[in-house]
């Protein structure tokens, strides 16, 4: 009974911070738990502490006795975001440019062309490709850093990226062009181990995406 449980509590968790962060429970919704037992198939304590857990995340916020609510979005909280990235992620960015062997390198060029390729199609006004290209872009940020030799920065770097991927999800989007040399130009600087130019690049790539956010006014 325990396990089944166990596995009830993962899957419910794991569902719901889904659908956080896609944007099916958009920012700012309350979430009543007779609902969410119906939508997923969870008893009422199995939703307490999943939605627990997601509040230890910073993706739900817990009101007391008033319940839970998604995080709403802000632009400071999108900023703050952006700089724990560009932090976490070219320091990880130097170890694993220093680290990284004839494999890492491999994982980076196949992952950055399946990236370009779904780039490609959006480019060309295929909508369809937008799914992919979140799942590509995310792989091809994670696989740069993968070789950096410590779980706790990787895991560290995931949270605040998951949290920065609800709102490239619902307000960042497909920056054309200069995303797509940002991207090849990140690849170039992994496979030459120039990491202080990554840095720059890096630093260029996010800054231009929380631009492009505010600019768009999804915010």
């Amino acid at each position: 009974m325990q396990a089944a449980s166990e596995q009830a509590g993962e899957r419910a968790y794991r569902l719901i911070r889904a659908d956080i962060l896609s944007g099916v429970l958009a920012p700012g919704r309350k979430l009543k738990l007779d609902r969410l037992r119906d939508l997923y198939g969870a008893g009422i304590s199995t939703l307490r502490e999943a939605l627990s857990r997601l509040a230890a995340e910073r993706l739900i916020l817990a009101e007391g006795q008033r319940g839970f609510e998604v995080a709403p979005f802000s632009a400071t909280d999108l900023r703050e975001l952006a700089g724990l990235r560009r932090l976490l992620e070219g320091h990880a960015l130097e170890h694993a440019f220093r680290a990284g062997d004839v494999e890492w390198e491999a994982r980076i060029v196949a992952v950055h062309h399946k990236l370009s390729q779904m780039e490609d199609k959006l480019r060309g006004g295929d909508d369809g490709a937008i799914e992919p290209w979140r799942r590509f872009d995310s792989q091809f940020h994670q696989t740069l850093i993968s070789a950096c030799g410590s779980r706790t920065l990787m895991a560290t770097h995931a949270a605040v990226f998951d949290r920065y991927l609800r709102y490239q999800n619902l307000a960042l989007g497909f920056r054309g062009d200069i995303a797509m040399r940002e991207h090849q130009a990140l690849r170039d600087c992994a496979l030459r181990r120039d990491a202080a130019a990554a840095r720059k690049v890096l630093a260029e790539h996010i800054l231009g995406g929380v631009e492009h956010a505010l600019a768009s006014g999804a915010l």
